[in-house]
């Protein structure tokens, strides 16, 4: 069956509440300014969720897993194997992601996109597979166009379900090993930029390894310089099964006016296709940190984001989105509960 293309109509947040929002937090018992990035936060939330009373209901963090073809010319640490092994882990509890979540109250979701084998006898993984693995990007497309809105779809569907049980704020992470090279073919194709600015050492590659994945990524920008023509194309020749599905989810989340809290370089390669897409998106999009790879800075400037946090990251899973959830928390409870200097009957310094 031919899957037909899906769209998302996505809504402008306005900014006519901009003035009240802001002298609400300017009226706070502090200095002007004196919250910091946290100010900026607040009035985000408020923009998007109304100026009375933002809240953060039922945060949840949905882990999406894909394997890659190019993860067989060595470009990664470990095999491909080892998505397998580590969705079992995450579904079992044991893995960093599943301890973050715990201690800040997300809730947890793991979503096999197409990892290589399904894991069997273990519960609670939800299957929206679109293959058992990509094409190896320098040889081939990394799928067929259908799988795109394929995937789209199923994300759509995901988001909604949380949507209806009154989530408003979710956080994506991802397990796939090969995946920084797709999310750095992604950004070189999509910024125009030439492979060597984005592509990085991953969780900690060699220097033999970094020159082989450098010369693939390059192989395959020239392989398919013809068919990126647009946003979608761009995923299907160079992009990841988890990817696909993330662009998907943030267009989705965005449409139902949910928050989004994005995570790391592979989160903002997906990210930065969803804006391509769909620009109103990133008035939604809440970015938690600056990873270590290193052309995650350059996609954050292209996107101009400023993140929560900078701490050294290069786990993926969703592990930054995660520690970055209690400023989020943090930003919406000084908004909703600190008082204001006619409250405290200070004498107002702004």
């Amino acid at each position: 069956m031919c899957q037909s293309a899906v769209s998302f109509q996505i809504s402008p947040v306005g900014h006519g509440q901009d003035e009240l929002i802001q002298r609400h937090i300017d009226l706070k018992t502090k200095p002007l300014g004196a919250l910091g990035q946290l100010e900026a936060l607040a009035l985000q939330i408020a923009r998007v969720q109304g100026a009375a009373s933002p809240q953060i209901c039922h945060p949840t963090l949905l882990v999406f897993a894909g394997d890659h073809g190019i993860a067989a010319e060595g470009v990664s640490i470990a095999p491909s194997e080892v998505t397998g092994q580590m969705v079992a882990n995450f579904a079992r509890g044991g893995a960093a992601i599943n301890v973050f979540c715990r201690q800040v109250g997300f809730k947890l979701e793991v979503i096999d996109c197409g990892i290589l084998t399904p894991v069997e006898a273990v519960t609670g993984i939800i299957d929206q597979r679109l293959g058992a693995g990509t094409g190896a990007i320098h040889l081939a497309a990394a799928m067929p166009l259908a799988s795109v809105d394929k995937g789209f779809a199923m994300a759509r569907a995901l988001i909604e379900r949380h949507h209806q049980a009154g989530c408003n704020l979710v956080a994506f992470g991802e397990m796939g090993i090969g995946n920084t090279s797709a999310a750095a073919a992604v950004m070189a194709a999509s910024m125009g930029l030439g492979a060597a600015e984005c592509v990085g050492r991953g969780t900690g590659i060699s220097h033999e390894a970094y020159a082989r994945k450098l010369m693939l990524i390059e192989q395959a920008l020239e392989l398919h310089r013809a068919a990126l023509v647009n946003p979608k194309a761009i995923l299907a020749c160079l992009g990841g099964f988890e990817i696909v599905q993330m662009t998907g989810a943030m267009l989705a989340a965005a449409e139902r006016k949910m928050l989004v809290l994005v995570d790391g370089f592979i989160a903002t390669a997906a990210a930065l296709v969803a804006v391509s897409l769909a620009p109103n998106v990133r008035d939604y999009l809440i970015f938690a940190h600056q990873s270590e790879e290193q052309g995650h800075q350059r996609m954050l400037a292209h996107l101009q984001a400023k993140p929560l946090l900078s701490l050294g990251l290069r786990l993926g899973e969703g592990t930054g989105a995660a520690l970055a959830l209690p400023l989020v928390y943090a930003a919406v409870n000084f908004y909703n509960q600190m008082a204001s200097f006619s409250d405290a009957g200070i004498e107002a310094v702004v």
